[in-house]
């Protein structure tokens, strides 16, 4: 394990892996460094790139502070890019890209940017409780309840699917970072309102980007994407039939590298 130490003084814990440009993962909801997507991801991108995959404020090894700010979560993501050399390419997946959108907009050194799925809701497809991150924060300390509310509530599983995941083995580690589900809410701030995405608060990106979807997800996170796309300055669409919103690492890798430029070693 290596870390580094965030503006605020929090220390924020990393994997490295290969040799070449680096590119830095951001996690969703419910991941961690050791497990979620971005382990076998970090594996696939290691054989062109320097691949920094790192937990995010108050989940695995990487410190907390008792009051959350998104923004000390961009400052976080700021301090693994400095170490990492000062500027990397972004990849977020879900809130983890609504986190690397607010970064690159925030003037965070970013080369180049991939967005898969960040679940804002831009219309009446989808209904999100409009007390969901005050709600989340009340079952900070009742794991099973904060991740039941945020995937019925949040992302629009039914019931009885929470209830078979409880005797998956992803669950006991969901449940240990499942105090952070309110983080991940809060970042996605008004874009989950059922309104037209304002242009204006990504204004300053000025790296390209690129933001990916899935040909398989459902028909309002689709419409999230394209009006991602339309709302970042200079970014580009893509959809990858066959997948979903749970995109396989093998799907994605390869048009991280392609994007990236092919890394080498």
């Amino acid at each position: 394990m290596n870390a580094v130490v965030s503006k605020d003084g929090t220390k924020i814990a990393y994997d490295r892996r290969g040799e070449g440009p680096a590119v830095v993962l951001v996690d969703g909801a419910l991941c961690s460094r050791a497990q979620g997507p971005m382990p076998e991801l970090a594996e696939l991108l290691a054989a062109g790139f320097t691949v920094y995959n790192y937990d995010r404020r108050g989940r695995g090894d990487s410190g907390d502070t008792a009051e959350y700010d998104v923004d000390r979560e961009v400052e976080d993501l700021a301090a693994v890019i400095e170490e990492a050399g000062g500027s990397a390419y972004v990849y977020g997946t879900s809130s983890g890209a609504a986190l690397a959108l607010r970064a690159a907009a925030a003037g965070v050194p970013v080369t180049k940017l991939v967005l898969f799925e960040a679940p804002f809701v831009v219309d009446d497809q989808r209904q999100i409780p409009p007390t969901w991150v005050a709600d989340l924060r009340g079952l900070a300390d009742r794991p099973g309840d904060a991740i039941k509310y945020f995937m019925t509530k949040g992302i629009g599983l039914p019931g009885f699917v929470v209830t078979m995941m409880k005797v998956m083995p992803a669950w006991k580690p969901m449940k240990a970072v499942a105090h952070t589900v309110w983080y991940d809410a809060a970042i996605l701030g008004d874009n989950v309102r059922g309104k037209p995405l304002d242009a204006s608060q990504w204004s300053g990106v000025t790296a390209p980007v690129l933001v990916v979807g899935g040909g398989k997800s459902p028909a309002w996170m689709r419409t999230s994407v394209r009006a991602v796309a339309d709302a970042v300055p200079g970014a580009s669409h893509r959809e990858i039939p066959g997948q979903n919103h749970m995109i396989k690492a093998t799907a994605i890798a390869p048009v991280l590298t392609e994007f990236f430029g092919g890394g080498s070693r």
